[in-house]
């Protein structure tokens, strides 16, 4: 039996020490990369505005230079790469990581801008806004995670809140399309918890089935619908409310205080949330049959009933989340457009190890992806456009195998429930 367990014991320390020697490799990596390939001229500058015309009070821009800049950071990447190979990284081998891709961001924003100038605010602001529909999808995610139902279907239900946000707010204004989306995402939240509550069905299928039905019955009424009756696709847009003052804090206020109703709503749900799940009875009595069901049912916790309501709820915040890509941004649906978000709402679910200000901080991360391929393309950066479009996804790729380090889901999660 202690054979057994040093041999467990060694395992561990072995993996352990390979990933704190990939992790060094890695960095080292980045540190010549952004030395040779990011070469910045010693004497040029990078030149990042703070401040709009609007604005009521007025910054000067940051300049920074971009030769010294890149060298130092080359040198930053450098040293954290040598200390992972010489006094190991254990756990810090994550944060290691976090800060170098950081460093890497920077170094790569000083390079494309080198010679000329952008506004940093409205990149910031870009960045809130386009992390809305994912941090609503990982909302979705933790509430359905947390009573143990994997929740695929999140693509599919922000789908159906886009298209049904679309068609009824054309029909019935901005609110009208509001309300539907999130009555639709609940009905699909109700069809998955049938599916894999009452019915027990295998969770991914069940979620696999709900998205491929859904983009199919969407594209179909996208090309043979709304192509030729475009009044049904026309829908009002919700434009941005400035609170006043806190609009004009430099910087903060764009990005946080003069937006529209999806932002605010966004962080109001992940408030709600948090203190819901983490602050309340019932909170703890969903938090009991995500990880122990059996004993949640012993101690007259109706499991059934809690997973229904949570994924029902989860359903809803998808259809809100939704509703963004339509009655928040373009006031038309087209086909396919969430382009894979709610995978990404999954992915911020678990770099945010399952709670909801985790998820949103990770949504930001996602968000700034997708808001940084579209400054360089104004840049007119000689990257090609089409590997500039897969930077939120490349972002999704590194921070789930690289950067969560250890994040453990609930212990019953994707574990259907039998009554005794």
């Amino acid at each position: 039996m202690t054979d057994m367990t040093m041999t467990h014991s060694d395992k561990i320390d072995l993996s352990k020490a390979r990933q704190t020697r990939v992790g060094g490799v890695i960095l080292i990596l980045l540190a010549l990369l952004v030395l040779f390939v990011l070469d910045v001229p010693m004497g040029s500058v990078a030149t990042f505005k703070l401040s709009r015309p609007t604005d009521a009070i007025p910054l000067g821009d940051l300049v920074v230079p971009g030769g010294p800049f890149n060298l130092v950071a080359a040198g930053i990447l450098a040293f954290l790469g040598v200390r992972q190979f010489l006094r190991g990284g254990g756990r810090w081998t994550s944060l290691s990581l976090g800060i170098g891709f950081a460093i890497l961001v920077l170094a790569f924003l000083i390079w494309a801008t080198t010679g000329k100038s952008f506004s940093l605010t409205g990149m910031l602001q870009a960045t809130v806004v386009r992390a809305v529909p994912i941090a609503l999808g990982g909302l979705a995610g933790v509430l359905s995670e947390r009573v143990a139902v994997v929740n695929i279907a999140i693509e599919g239900m922000l789908l159906a809140g886009a298209f049904t946000g679309a068609l009824m707010g054309s029909l019935l204004g901005g609110w009208g399309g509001l309300v539907a989306a999130m009555i639709i995402g609940g009905a699909f939240g109700f069809i998955l918890a049938a599916l894999v509550v009452t019915y027990r069905m295998d969770q991914i299928i069940a979620g696999t089935v709900i998205n491929l039905f859904v983009l199919g019955v969407t594209s179909y009424v996208s090309s043979q619908v709304f192509s030729n009756y475009r009044a049904l696709n026309n829908a009002p847009v919700f434009r941005s409310w400035a609170i006043p003052y806190l609009s004009d804090i430099p910087v903060i206020g764009p990005m946080l205080f003069n937006q529209n109703i999806f932002v605010y709503g966004a962080l109001i749900l992940v408030g709600m949330a948090t203190y819901y799940l983490f602050f309340t009875r019932s909170g703890l009595r969903a938090r009991a049959v995500g990880e122990h069901p059996r004993a949640a049912d012993t101690l007259g916790i109706d499991v059934y009933r809690t997973r229904y309501v949570h994924v029902i709820m989860a359903g809803m915040v998808a259809g809100f989340g939704g509703a963004w890509f339509t009655l928040g941004s373009v006031g038309r649906f087209d086909e396919n457009m969430t382009g894979g978000r709610g995978f990404i709402g999954l992915a911020a679910m678990i770099f945010g190890r399952w709670h909801p200000v985790g998820a949103l901080a990770a949504a930001l991360v996602f968000g700034f992806a997708d808001s940084l391929q579209q400054k360089m393309a104004l840049l007119n950066t000689p990257i090609p456009s089409e590997f500039l479009a897969m930077a939120p996804y490349i972002a999704t790729i590194v921070v789930v195998a690289g950067l969560i380090g250890k994040a453990r889901a609930p212990a019953a999660d994707g574990k259907p429930y039998v009554k005794e």
